[in-house]
């Protein structure tokens, strides 16, 4: 009977302490201020999610084993913003390519990715809702070494890549076929936009980016991942201590956002990027792009014209 009862009330125990444990690590920042002109809250839920470039915190070695160099300042390798529909209609994940070109407060038209290098979070975010028109009410950051330890975390990452990814800028390879990306690798595959694997450049790294979230959020939500106390307390501590959230967000809501994403695999979240006129992705396709928006403000299907990947 004791046994019986033990075995009931440790997983119990040891998840709620798993929860306190992500509430206390996770970084913290001011929300966002209100601003004249800021949209109003409407149907779902909009997260901004970024991946930052920042090489803070991380030593010589460490910055060298991932390949990331040495640039000082941040700047964001990835912008995402993640809805999470009120009814049943499918969550939505698009990227916003960081050298889109649109107006930023204090600074012009610039690349978007201006906003986040001289006003961090807040400066972007404001960038982002008033060229798309959709309220953010969460946020979600994660910088390179972040990353490379939530996907070694998990014990890895399966991939399978089409063709050979050599990144003549970095020097790095990822062969072809199907294999386990450790930290390091996953990133490099991330980042990669210099390389005949990725002819459309960032076009193509933002669809790889989404593609490995998804496979990412499907093995930190796998039955070997939950059920295996090591591992779920190795992902939930690296998870923690390498996001930043809003004060006001908790476990509860990056749970909801984890949980929606694992359907990228299975196609249960439809992803895209917001539309342009070329490859360079400095101009958005304003017409489709109005469109993509009002459908995720509306809670409605995005029109399959505007589905690519």
């Amino acid at each position: 009977m004791a046994l019986l009862v033990a075995l009931i009330v440790l997983p119990v125990v040891f998840a709620g302490w798993l929860w306190f444990h992500i509430d206390s690590a996770v970084h913290r920042i001011d929300a966002f201020p209100d601003y004249p002109g800021r949209p109003e809250a409407t149907a779902g839920a909009n997260w901004l999610v970024v991946g930052s470039d920042s090489r803070e915190g991380l030593d010589p070695e460490t910055a060298e084993g991932l390949h990331v160099g040495d640039a000082d300042g941040q700047r964001t390798d990835t912008i995402l913003v993640a809805h999470l529909p009120d009814n049943s209609t499918t969550p939505t994940l698009i990227s916003i390519p960081r050298d889109s070109r649109v107006p930023v407060p204090g600074r012009g038209r610039t690349m978007i990715n201006e906003a986040f290098a001289v006003g961090g979070p807040k400066l972007l975010a404001q960038t982002v809702e008033q060229a798309t028109g959709l309220r953010i009410d969460h946020y979600a950051e994660i910088g390179f070494g972040g990353f490379s330890g939530l996907v070694d975390a998990v014990g890895g990452v399966e991939m399978c890549l089409e063709q050979e990814m050599h990144d003549v800028k970095t020097g790095q390879t990822l062969q072809v076929g199907c294999q386990t990306l450790n930290g390091p690798d996953a990133l490099t595959f991330v980042r990669m936009r210099y390389s005949d694997a990725t002819p459309r450049s960032d076009l193509d790294r933002v669809a790889n980016q989404r593609k490995f979230i998804g496979a990412l959020a499907s093995e930190a939500s796998s039955i070997s991942t939950l059920i295996n106390p090591f591992r779920a307390y190795a992902l939930a501590d690296e998870g923690a201590g390498a996001l930043t959230m809003l004060d006001s967000d908790g476990p509860g809501d990056l749970l909801s956002l984890a949980w929606a994403m694992r359907g990228i695999s299975s196609g249960g979240v439809v992803t895209t990027t917001v539309p342009v006129t070329d490859s360079t992705a400095h101009q958005w396709d304003k017409e489709k792009a109005l469109r993509l928006f009002e459908a995720m403000e509306t809670d409605t299907p995005l029109p399959q014209d505007l589905i690519v990947n």
